[in-house]
């Protein structure tokens, strides 16, 4: 019985429909992908050249990362505000562990992730037991995560410059003769992973229920609280591995990093196709938008425009992702 009454509320919104509007969805964020591409291509020389698509793919694994996980959290029709200062605190605590107290990398990686999930879980246990919103709950988690940061760290920057294998965690290349950094192949990895999750687990059967029609979800059976707290601890391991590949790319830890990164995360997940209502979203479709976002960034900084004037045109292309999300809910 529960999972006929599942099944119904994940396929409800698929019903006669000619293309479904993932799929539309996608296809044009593919094609405004390759029209960005074509554009910057022909408006400077060095858009293509190789170590420019490298540092582009290298942002794209941060902000993708991070979009990943936030993709879970929206399906739910929830919103995840802490990524980027959560983010900078996992970078934190992984150069505490490895810099000040000298322990192993793979602990101050392990102790990043850990840092990420429990953030995630606090918000969790906040939203379903609390029941404070998410947009509450996640907004004073960021800047819980911002405060933390600022006080272990002592506000300065930590260092990796004794331990050099830890930035290959990011800059190193396992594939010979293939100059791919490591954290594209992680993301990547990380991308595969989390689509089977959503796909193909029961975690995003009742993920995707969760956001179609919650109260449902709750009559057919499904402990929905236990399901959002691992949903959102979840989102917050994919966020504390953002922290450590961040870390390891710049080979330090900047505790005033981080914020800014959550509203790129949020419009490459949205621009991808997941719907601001919940119930519907797609991982292939989250890692077009942060190519997108990474593709659009380099882009304005390759041409030169001044720093604020990037920042404006991020904000209009938030405004549109959303409007475009009220457009696709209104035709649906």
């Amino acid at each position: 019985m529960k999972a006929d009454t599942l099944d119904q509320i994940t396929v409800t919104k698929k019903k006669n429909k000619g293309i479904p509007s993932n799929t539309l969805q996608q296809v044009l964020a593919f094609s405004s992908l390759v029209v960005l591409v074509i554009f910057f291509s022909f408006a400077s020389s060095s858009f293509m050249q190789w170590s420019n698509i490298v540092g582009i793919l290298l942002s794209t694994a941060v902000i993708g990362i991070l979009a990943l996980g936030a993709t879970f959290v929206i399906i739910t029709g929830g919103i995840d505000l802490s990524v980027g200062t959560v983010m900078t605190l996992s970078s934190v605590i992984t150069g505490i562990i490895v810099v000040n107290s000298d322990l192993p990398i793979v602990i101050g990686v392990i102790g990043g992730i850990l840092t990420g999930a429990l953030c995630g879980l606090l918000c969790g246990i906040a939203i379903t037991k609390l029941k404070i919103p998410p947009f509450v709950a996640t907004l004073a988690m960021m800047m819980i995560a911002k405060g933390l940061a600022l006080v272990i760290s002592k506000a300065a920057p930590i260092y990796f410059t004794d331990k050099p294998m830890f930035t290959k965690i990011a800059l190193g290349s396992i594939i010979p003769g293939v100059n791919i950094p490591n954290a594209v192949l992680i993301f990547f990895v990380l991308g595969i992973i989390a689509a089977i999750i959503l796909s193909k687990t029961i975690l995003g059967r009742f993920n995707l229920a969760i956001g179609s029609n919650e109260d449902a979800t709750k009559l057919s059976g499904v402990n929905v609280d236990y399901w959002k707290m691992t949903i959102y601890t979840l989102a917050g391991a994919f966020t504390g591995i953002a922290g450590v590949l961040m870390a390891s790319r710049l080979n330090s830890a900047q505790p005033a990093l981080g914020q800014g990164y959550e509203l790129e995360a949020i419009a490459a997940v949205v621009i991808g196709g997941t719907s601001l209502s919940g119930g519907k979203g797609t991982i292939i479709g989250t890692i077009i938008g942060a190519l997108i976002m990474s593709v659009l960034t380099n882009g304005l900084r390759v041409l030169s425009i001044p720093q604020e004037w990037q920042t404006v045109v991020i904000g209009f292309v938030i405004i549109l992702a959303v409007y475009m999300d009220i457009l696709r809910r209104g035709k649906s």
